[in-house]
């Protein structure tokens, strides 16, 4: 008994995880959007799923925004939030996830005249109420290619809800949007007693600058994606020796890139540094959690160790208080002991 030499898909969704890294309204598969659509008379110019999910088609992070904002349009109501969240979080434990922290784009809902209240309270109902063995949590996203002004008011309007909200991240385009931009939210974020983390994306202009001034200037507790930290060994070694978690997406990064970046993710991980898998869009991707895993094992060829090594990095770079992060880790161990294919 035991972890196997090669990971199996059985193994791989059997063991106990913790997703960091996955955006709720990439969770939207093309049933659902289609139903939406049709519910709150949203035209989307398509009228089956088939339809649906030929739109779902793009090849760099540019083209993938493009089709990820307009897809948004059939979220009105908080019920359809609701049913969003829901719908992830037991696609999720079917994965074998046992915590979540999920990132909403309120911005993306609010500049079309959707109320904040809305958003959180129906991706609240669903967290609350799953009852699928999931311990679930919110990380509020500021949309980077907005203004930081709009960013701080979204900020002031979560304050109501911050007892729902464990964090706030950074996303979208980063472009022209670098992460001082947001300096000033972040640092008042960190004063209402906000968790915090920021998406420095894989290959992007001036990636490395990013992970930098994340690290020195913003003083993220993780980053999201940010592989591009092998650029600098100096730099990675100082994320190990803080314990600095990264939340990788391998079959996003394909999508993205052309490369899942599996020697990046997997040498970070032999160096020591926590890296974590995660799902990123799963409904644009392809994959869901259980997917990102075996598709890295394969690429990067790593055994069922260092897989379970992935799913303690998930928990020790999570948020949950000290108590819970105990009981997951013993819960894996537990796992790997009694496994038997």
């Amino acid at each position: 008994m035991g972890a196997p030499e090669t990971p199996t898909r059985e193994f791989v969704i059997g063991l106990p995880k913790a997703e960091l890294h996955v955006h709720l309204e990439g969770t939207l598969e093309p049933a659902l959007k289609l139903e939406l659509a049709q519910r709150n008379g949203v035209e989307i110019g398509q009228t089956t799923i088939a339809e649906v999910e030929a739109t779902y088609q793009f090849d760099s992070l540019t083209s993938f925004l493009l089709v990820y904002y307009p897809a948004m349009e059939v979220l009105v109501e908080e019920q359809d939030f609701y049913e969003l969240a829901h719908a992830y979080l037991q696609r999720a434990a079917a994965d074998g996830v046992r915590h979540v922290e999920m990132f909403f784009d309120p911005q993306a809902h609010t500049s079309r005249g959707v109320p904040f209240e809305a958003v959180v309270t129906g991706y609240r109902a669903a967290e609350a109420g799953a009852s699928l063995g999931i311990d679930a949590d919110l990380i509020m996203c500021f949309v980077r290619d907005h203004s930081a002004e709009s960013a701080a008011e979204t900020l002031e309007a979560s304050i109501p809800f911050k007892e729902w909200i464990v964090g706030v991240g950074l996303d979208s385009d980063e472009r022209g949007n670098p992460p001082e931009k947001f300096a000033e939210v972040f640092a008042r974020a960190r004063e209402h007693g906000y968790r915090l983390t920021m998406h420095c994306d894989i290959d992007q202009i001036g990636s490395i600058d990013n992970i930098r001034t994340v690290m020195h200037d913003i003083r993220t507790e993780r980053i999201d994606h940010g592989t591009n930290i092998v650029e600098d060994p100096s730099l990675v070694e100082e994320l190990r020796a803080a314990g600095i978690g990264l939340t990788c997406c391998p079959i996003s990064n394909r999508f993205v890139t052309n490369d899942m970046k599996a020697k990046e993710i997997s040498d970070l991980l032999r160096a020591g540094v926590r890296v974590t898998v995660n799902s990123d869009d799963p409904a644009y991707f392809g994959g869901y959690v259980a997917d990102n895993y075996l598709a890295l094992a394969e690429q990067a060829e790593l055994t069922g160790a260092e897989v379970v090594t992935l799913a303690e990095n998930s928990f020790l770079i999570s948020w949950v208080d000290e108590d819970r992060r105990s009981g997951y880790l013993d819960e894996i161990g537990r796992y790997v002991e009694g496994f038997a294919p």
